[in-house]
C-alpha cells in the first residue's frame, strides 16, 4: 500500500483525530455512511482527474484525514443493483435485486444494518432508497419515493408521507443531522445518508446556479468517439449526449414542474436569458454536442457541489461534538459516470468511468491520515467491513471481503486480484427497434476487471462476443484485442479466470428471467 504526505495544513487538521501510539478503537465506533447517487469519481477532485472539473474541499478532507481507495468498482453498475449489493455484501444473482424495472428488493434476507441493529446499534437510513420496498433492520427510516426529485420532495417517514419544502440534498442532511441529534448517546450508531444527487436531471440547488460563471468545459478526448474497434453493443446504444439527452429536461430549456412560484423566479432569472442566447444560435452538429456537454457539466457539477457543501456540514456537526474520535465516515457513490468519455452520459457499462466509483474512508485511529490504496476493492466489500469494525462475525452468505486490514495498513497476501462484473437490464421483450430511454438499451454483459485488463462477454438476442481491453496501453478502452495473436496468453487466462469467478460466486448458467425484463420508465 502506498502513502501519500498530505499538504502541512491537512495533516495538522488531521492530528486531532490520529491516535499517536495507534492504539485501538473502542470496539464498536459508530459508522456513518454518506452514499451519493451517480458521483463520478472524476468529479471528486482528491483524485486529480486531469480535467479539473470541480473543487470537493469537504469529501477531499476524507482523503486527507482517512484512506483513498484508487480501484473501487462497483459488480452491476446501476442504482438500485449497487445498494442492494452495499447493504447485503452480495451480487444481484445472489440478493436477487438485477435492475431498476421490475425487481423488488426482499428485505428479509440478511443485510448489515440488521447484524448492527441486533449487536446493539442504533440504526437509519435517510434519503434515497430505490429499492422498492420498505426498508429492514432501521430503527428510523425517512426515503424519497422511487428517485425522489429535487425540489420540495415528498419523502416516507416510517410509513407516513411529509412533503419538505427546499432543495433535496440540504433536506437529506438536515433530516440526518437531526436524527444524530434526537438519538440515544449511550448507544452507537450506524447512518446511511444516502443521497439522491448528482442523478439525472441533475437539478441544482438554486443558490449554485452561477457557481461556474458560465465556464467552458474542456472537453474529453473521446466525446466524438465513433466507437471504431468495438462491436455492436457500443455502436447501438441509447446514451449519447449528441443524441439521446433531452432539451427541455435534460438541458434545462423549460424549469421542473415541481418549483414554487419563487424558486422558478430565481430559476428563470438564471436559465431563461441563456437559453434565448443559445436558441438564437441556432447550433448543429458537433458545436450543438459541445454546447450541451457544457450545460451537462454546469448542472451535473453544481449538484456535486451541493453535495459536496452538505459533506462539510456533517463534519463540522461531527467535529463540534466530538464524535468524530469515534466515528467511521464513508462516502461513495453507487457506481461511476459518464462525464462525455465516448461521448456518454449515464453508467452500466464495465468500462472504467462506470464500473469504478469513489471511495473514501476516515477512521481516526486505524487508518493513517493522507493514505491511498489501489487494490481492488469493491461494494460487496462494505457490509463485511462495517461488521467486522463492530466486532462481528461475518456471515458466509456474504461474497465481499472486510477492508479493515486494508485499513490498518496490512493488505492480505490473498487479496483478490480480479473483480466479477455482472449487467443485466435490458428492454429485451421491447418491440423491435425500441430504445427505451431509462435503459439506454446497454446490451448485458460480464466480465472481469483486473489490474491492467477489462474483459466482456456482451450478449443478448443479437449478440455474443467478447472484448478484451489492455489499459495500460488503451486506458481509455477504445480498441478490443479480442483475438490478437500477441494477447493470446493473457487471453486465455482471462477467460479462465471468469469461468473461476463465475463457479466461486455461484453464478447461474442461465439468467433469471426476471434479470433481462421489461423495463420501466423511472
Amino acid at each position: 500500500m502506498k502513502k501519500i504526505i498530505p499538504f502541512f495544513s491537512a495533516m495538522l487538521a488531521a492530528s486531532s483525530l490520529w491516535a499517536a501510539d495507534n492504539t485501538a478503537v473502542p470496539s464498536k465506533p459508530n459508522i456513518l455512511f454518506i452514499l451519493s447517487d451517480d458521483h463520478a469519481w472524476q468529479a471528486v477532485s482528491a483524485y486529480g482527474e486531469s480535467r479539473h472539473l470541480i473543487q470537493t474541499p469537504n469529501i477531499d478532507r476524507l482523503a486527507n484525514e482517512g484512506m483513498r481507495f484508487d480501484r473501487c468498482l462497483v459488480n452491476n453498475a446501476l442504482c438500485g443493483p449497487s445498494r442492494a449489493s452495499f447493504i447485503t455484501g452480495t451480487y444481484s444473482h445472489i440478493n436477487g435485486f438485477y435492475n431498476n424495472g421490475n425487481c423488488r428488493f426482499d428485505g428479509s434476507q440478511i443485510t448489515f444494518p440488521k447484524l448492527l441493529q441486533k449487536a446493539g446499534y442504533q440504526t437509519a437510513v435517510i434519503g434515497k432508497w430505490h429499492l422498492e420496498t420498505d426498508p429492514t433492520g432501521f430503527d428510523y427510516w425517512n426515503i424519497l419515493y422511487g428517485q425522489g426529485i429535487y425540489y420540495n420532495p415528498p419523502l416516507n417517514c416510517n410509513g407516513q408521507k411529509t412533503i419538505h419544502p427546499g432543495y433535496v440534498t440540504d433536506i437529506i442532511t438536515g433530516l440526518s443531522l437531526d436524527w444524530l441529534k434526537q438519538r440515544d448517546p449511550s448507544k452507537p450508531f450506524m447512518l446511511l445518508c444516502w443521497q439522491k444527487a448528482p442523478h439525472r436531471e441533475w437539478e441544482p440547488a438554486l443558490r449554485d446556479l452561477d457557481f461556474d460563471h458560465d465556464r467552458t468545459y474542456p472537453l474529453p478526448d473521446s466525446l466524438f468517439d465513433d466507437y471504431s474497434g468495438r462491436g455492436l453493443a457500443e455502436h447501438d446504444q441509447n446514451m449519447t449526449i449528441a443524441e439521446t439527452m433531452r432539451m427541455n429536461e435534460d438541458c434545462k430549456l423549460a424549469a421542473p414542474p415541481d418549483l414554487s412560484p419563487e424558486q422558478k423566479k430565481i430559476w428563470d432569472a438564471y436559465y431563461v436569458p441563456r437559453n434565448e442566447a443559445f436558441l438564437k444560435k441556432n447550433l448543429t452538429g458537433r458545436t450543438l454536442t459541445e454546447w450541451k456537454y457544457n450545460r451537462y457539466l454546469h448542472d451535473y457539477l453544481a449538484c456535486v457541489k451541493g453535495v459536496d457543501d452538505n459533506v462539510g456540514r456533517i463534519l463540522k456537526y461531527l467535529d463540534d461534538t466530538g464524535l468524530a474520535t469515534n466515528t467511521i465516515v464513508v462516502y461513495s457513490s453507487d457506481q461511476g459516470f459518464f462525464l462525455g468519455e465516448h461521448g456518454w452520459f449515464d453508467k452500466r457499462w464495465i468500462f472504467q468511468e462506470s464500473a469504478r466509483t469513489p471511495l473514501l474512508i476516515r477512521w481516526p485511529g486505524t487508518v493513517h491520515p493522507g493514505s491511498t490504496n489501489c487494490a481492488l476493492v469493491s461494494n460487496t466489500d462494505l457490509a463485511e467491513t462495517f461488521l467486522q469494525a463492530a466486532g462481528q462475525p461475518i456471515p458466509e452468505r456474504m461474497q465481499g471481503r472486510s477492508l479493515v486490514p486494508l485499513l490498518q495498513g496490512t493488505p492480505p497476501a490473498d487479496w483478490r486480484t480480479a473483480l466479477y462484473y455482472h449487467y443485466y437490464e435490458f428492454e429485451a421483450y421491447l418491440p423491435s427497434g425500441h430504445k427505451n430511454w431509462a435503459s439506454h438499451h446497454v446490451r448485458p454483459h460480464y466480465g472481469i476487471i483486473t489490474d491492467r485488463y477489462t474483459l466482456a462477454h456482451f450478449y443478448a438476442p443479437d449478440v455474443d462476443y467478447w472484448e478484451l481491453f489492455d489499459r495500460e496501453k488503451d486506458p481509455g478502452e477504445m480498441r478490443s484485442v479480442f483475438g490478437n495473436a500477441s494477447y493470446a496468453n493473457v487471453q486465455t487466462k482471462l477467460l479462465q479466470e471468469v469461468v473461476r469467478l463465475r463457479k466461486e460466486l455461484e453464478e447461474p448458467g442461465k439468467d433469471d428471467p426476471k434479470a433481462l425484463g421489461r423495463v420501466t420508465k423511472k
